[in-house]
């Protein structure tokens, strides 16, 4: 019901857009007030004992989209709607008896059933080539959720969230393409390599970073290079164990390419970046 208002296929906005920015926000503050009510409800209910811990596990992860979608500042938003979001959001973490958002996502100690899987289960749909950009909040909600839960849970659902964050890196717009890549340094940071190296998973992180070193905007090169630095060492052990020598490494390739795009690049903002890590390309 409080949903941002559906975008075309390539990202448009539709007509009457501000008027259903205004709508949405107002019924969000409805949305979000009736969870708070019925939050309430089934602690009390737990609170005497009642049968209530199979009902809110049904929900818990569409009022986590919702209060994630609307908790930050977004055109879709306003004051009153974020407070609202984020009150739900804390009130989610206390029913579900998690100290933390992040322990609400990944599950406690012990516990391998987290919220996260549920949570990517319906946004699935969501984070397709054809769908993604139709749903403004998805990548908000996707990425928020990502960056939060940490190694070793991630690794379980390496499957469900690579596609995404390859989709978002690939995208024209560079807002996106950032968005994406620090979403890929996130899961190299947190997947053991040996998983990130099956099905040459590695290898296609590595060329998709690779293409964006093309680029001349200096956020998305800083992410880029920041990224490789931690994805590149994965990747030449995955080449060592399959024989392949040291001739031809990607680092080589790698810093090749920074350099002859340095040498040329008349941009300062864009050679600082360069600069800013040519000591650790070096070093590693």
């Amino acid at each position: 019901l409080a949903a941002p208002p559906r975008r075309e296929q390539d990202g448009a906005e539709p007509p009457g857009r501000d008027a259903a920015l205004a709508a949405v926000a107002e019924r969000a503050e409805r949305v979000g007030a009736v969870f708070l009510l019925l939050l309430q409800k089934l602690e009390d209910a737990r609170s005497q004992q009642s049968a209530v811990g199979t009902v809110p596990r049904r929900v818990l992860g569409h009022a986590f989209i919702f209060a994630v979608t609307h908790q930050d500042e977004r055109p879709w938003t306003t004051a009153g709607s974020r407070a609202v979001a984020q009150e739900l959001l804390e009130r989610l973490v206390r029913a579900a008896g998690c100290g933390s958002v992040e322990e609400f996502l990944r599950g406690k100690d012990g516990d391998e059933d987290g919220r996260f899987g549920v949570v990517m289960g319906l946004l699935k749909q969501e984070l397709t080539k054809d769908t993604w950009k139709r749903n403004p909040a998805s990548k908000d909600v996707f990425s928020w959720a990502l960056l939060r839960v940490t190694r070793p849970w991630l690794c379980p659902h390496l499957e469900r969230v690579l596609p995404p964050a390859l989709l978002l890196s690939d995208d024209f717009q560079e807002e996106n393409k950032v968005l994406g890549v620090r979403c890929l340094h996130h899961i190299v940071l947190n997947v053991p390599g040996a998983d990130l190296c099956q099905f040459n998973r590695a290898q296609v992180v590595f060329h998709a970073l690779y293409n964006h070193l093309y680029s001349r905007e200096a956020p998305l090169i800083q992410a880029v290079l920041l990224c490789l630095l931690d994805l590149l060492p994965i990747l030449e052990r995955c080449q060592r164990r399959q024989g392949h020598g040291r001739a031809t490494s990607p680092w080589d390739q790698v810093l090749q390419l920074v350099l002859t795009h340095m040498e040329a690049e008349h941009r300062l903002a864009l050679r600082r970046v360069y600069a800013g890590t040519l000591p650790a390309f070096v070093t590693r």
